[in-house]
């Protein structure tokens, strides 16, 4: 389910709340636009009068007139920049708010309303909508506010010259008004279906190129590639429709502009012969009508940008007007560390059951290993567990206080979740690890470090904890990334640590290492361990077993083990498959 997107009319309040704090910045910028504007408007006339001056052969007053036109340019300039940078200013401070808010609501969001709504739409949205906004910030909004004023005081000018050469010049509003109505008619639904479309190709080329490896090894590839060609067809004929649409607009616009070009040479022929106005007048006209060529041009042709940008601000704002998950109003307090589960059952949106009447309890600090075969549901369990997604029915209790009378924040602080998929944000390593505790030392970082046995590489590393890692800096190989999640569950310390498969990337030759590091990680704390390997199942406290979504035993590894039943046959299964490594590795 993609995320929701706003309507129009919420989509342009939105905008109001957000610039309302700016109306000086706002009134400054259209104010100085609106002068410069009018200033301009000398050109014409002045233009006109050299056009007198030739024709009653009064050649020694044109260089005064040629002085004031530098004038006029200078004057003009200067103050269309000036109002240009105040508008693109207010364009980048609002764009900017509208950027943190969106940020705000995605991660205050319930990861599993993110995640159903699939990584290419966020990504889309992020990425190309942001950028099709802040394009039209910084370009189509001073653009196309100066054409307005250009528009309607050039009009004015018209009508002081003589009211008819404004009748005239307003036979082309009609042909341009139909054509801007019937573009954005076309437009706003287009440009919002071809957000939905690119969104949808975006997710289907990272579901693909993600996982790669599983398309592959079932030989699923032409499966995948019809998929990726069926979604890139459809982006690639919403564009040819964008295009035919866009074509039609621009011929529309030229039938307009000759037709008022037509009319307001007509009159002004007729004027001239009629004795009612000079040449040079006709002239400004002439020039005023030829000089609303480009604003009202840019103005409809902005259209084409404002459509774009719109649908992707609807995009942006409708994320941004999510509401975040509700505190309770007095929020209860966990006691202790302990984890309770009662009558635990889950199923997704497609309403295939994945837990059924769960009933389990980790002690305080106690450490408890979760087995079983993929698809048992243990990953599930443990996001339930973290507070990530709602269970469909059944109770988890914190410290004897259920989750959802926490409240969102409080769990966030009580429970941390450490997977197998960790980020390694870019930037030096000492502020990645701050993420955790934003006011930790130096001492402190290299504490944490130590604890989890990761300070030795990275003091090794060129420049020590400043060293820039992530996307751009220096890589960090999978053990490393771990340990820096380790690190960072230290440094946030909460009371119970969930562990899902954290250390299975390391590979076999840093397991053992990091094995024992994530034990460090928790201790003194009440920790559940998805076990990928079973050497941290045989450590724990305690070893529960899923199968097919249900605990089918629990017990010591040791009792497990002589027990006979499923976690033996797990453990003998992994234990020769470890063997059989060995002696391969021997005889090489």
């Amino acid at each position: 389910m993609l995320l929701p997107v706003a309507t129009p009319a919420r989509t342009r309040a939105a905008v109001r709340e957000l610039a309302r704090p700016h109306r000086l910045l706002a009134l400054g910028g259209f104010g100085t636009l609106i002068v410069a504007t009018a200033v301009g408007l000398f050109t014409q006339p002045l233009l006109g009068r050299i056009v007198d001056l030739a024709t009653d052969r009064k050649v020694d007053g044109i260089t005064g007139v040629v002085l004031l036109l530098v004038v006029v340019a200078v004057v003009q300039g200067v103050l269309t920049g000036f109002g240009v940078s105040r508008i693109a200013k207010l364009g980048e401070t609002v764009l900017a708010r509208l950027r943190e808010r969106f940020v705000e609501r995605v991660l205050g969001l319930p990861l599993e309303r993110v995640e159903r709504a699939g990584s290419g739409d966020l990504t889309v949205r992020v990425t190309g909508d942001v950028s099709l906004v802040a394009d039209a910030v910084r370009s189509a909004l001073p653009e196309l506010a100066r054409s307005v004023v250009a528009i309607v005081l050039t009009f004015g000018a018209l009508a002081l010259l003589d009211w008819r050469f404004l009748v005239a010049a307003l036979l082309a509003v009609p042909v341009q008004a139909y054509t801007a109505r019937w573009y954005v008619r076309g437009a706003v639904p287009l440009y919002a279906e071809q957000r939905v479309v690119t969104g949808k190709l975006q997710q289907q080329l990272l579901a693909t190129i993600g996982g790669a490896t599983t398309v592959r090894a079932l030989r699923l590839e032409k499966a995948h590639t019809e998929r990726v060609t069926t979604r890139s067809r459809a982006a690639v004929d919403v564009t040819m429709r964008g295009v035919k649409l866009v074509l039609s607009f621009y011929c529309r616009l030229h039938v307009g502009e000759f037709i008022g070009l037509a009319g307001v040479l007509g009159v002004g022929y007729w004027l001239v012969r009629d004795g009612s106005a000079t040449l040079g007048t006709a002239t400004a006209a002439a020039l005023y009508f030829h000089s609303l060529f480009g604003p009202i041009n840019a103005a409809l042709v902005l259209l084409d940008d404002a459509q774009k940008a719109t649908a992707g601000l609807s995009r942006i704002v409708g994320v941004a007007d999510l509401p975040l998950p509700e505190e309770p109003e007095r929020p209860a307090t966990a006691r202790d560390a302990s984890v309770t589960v009662t009558g635990l059952a889950h199923s997704y949106d497609n309403g295939h059951p994945v837990l059924h009447g769960i009933d389990l309890t980790l002690a305080p600090g106690e450490k408890v290993a979760l087995v079983g075969a993929s698809g048992a549901g243990k990953t599930t369990l443990a996001k339930l567990i973290a507070g990530i997604h709602r269970p469909s029915a059944g109770t988890i209790r914190l410290g004897g206080a259920d989750l959802a009378d926490l409240g969102p924040a409080a769990v966030r602080r009580a429970i941390a979740l450490v997977t197998q998929e960790t980020h390694v944000f870019s930037g030096p390593l000492a502020e990645d690890l701050r993420l955790a505790r934003p006011g930790a030392s130096d001492a402190e970082l290299r504490t944490a470090l130590a604890h989890v046995d990761a300070l030795t590489w990275a003091e090794a590393l060129p420049d020590g904890l400043a060293t820039v890692v992530g996307d751009g800096g220096h890589r960090l190989t999978s053990a490393q990334t771990q340990s820096l999640a380790l690190a960072r569950l230290v440094l946030a310390d909460p009371p119970v640590a969930i562990l899902d498969e954290a250390t299975a990337e390391a590979g076999s030759t840093g397991a053992r290492a990091l094995e024992k590091a994530a034990a460090r990680a928790v201790e003194g704390r009440t920790a559940l361990i998805v076990a990928h390997r079973l050497t941290q199942a045989a450590t724990a406290d305690r070893v529960v077993v899923l199968d097919a979504g249900r605990v089918v035993e629990t017990g010591t590894h040791d009792e497990l083990r002589t027990a006979g039943g499923r976690y033996a046959a797990l453990w003998e299964a992994w234990a020769g498959t470890r063997a059989t490594g060995v002696h391969a590795a021997e005889a090489s």
